[in-house]
């Protein structure tokens, strides 16, 4: 399937053009908000809460029931390359003085890639870096 304007931006390159390869480092993944208030259980409230972590999706179906109220799992857009934030603080108003007051919302990662602290890629860690390091000279008689 071909991308709309695709073919104006093949024929804009012209010959000798050197494309660099462009990294995605953005994935949809799914986190768990903890400790929630009951003000925020609603399509804008976990939207505006989730916002702290990346782009809201959208809720799972039993968050959106308000069945399990332990916790809300909301799908976000993350970037990996910026902070990945292990809690949140939001306003809550009290309801008896009408005053605010603000709220910690932890948040938990159902999953995360891992993330190489040497080249910042994703999917190896330090550990196993390519980056820099020399492929051993292949031996004669040996086989990779």
């Amino acid at each position: 399937m071909a991308l709309p304007g695709a073919a104006n931006c093949a024929s804009m390159l012209g010959t000798g053009a050197i494309v660099a390869s462009a990294k995605t480092y953005k994935d949809s993944v799914w986190i768990r908000l903890k400790h929630l208030p009951m003000e925020y259980w609603t399509d804008d409230g976990l939207s505006a809460v989730a916002s702290g972590v990346g782009i809201p999706l959208y809720a799972d179906k039993i968050t959106k029931a308000c069945s399990r109220l332990d916790y809300a799992r909301v799908c976000v857009l993350m970037d990996y390359t910026s902070m990945v934030p292990n809690h949140v603080v939001v306003i809550s108003p009290i309801l008896q003085d009408g005053k605010e007051r603000p709220t910690r919302v932890d948040i938990q990662y159902e999953w995360l890639p891992q993330k190489c602290t040497n080249c910042c890629s994703l999917g190896h860690s330090a550990a196993n870096c390519m980056d820099g390091k020399k492929i051993p000279a292949k031996k004669e008689g040996e086989d990779y």
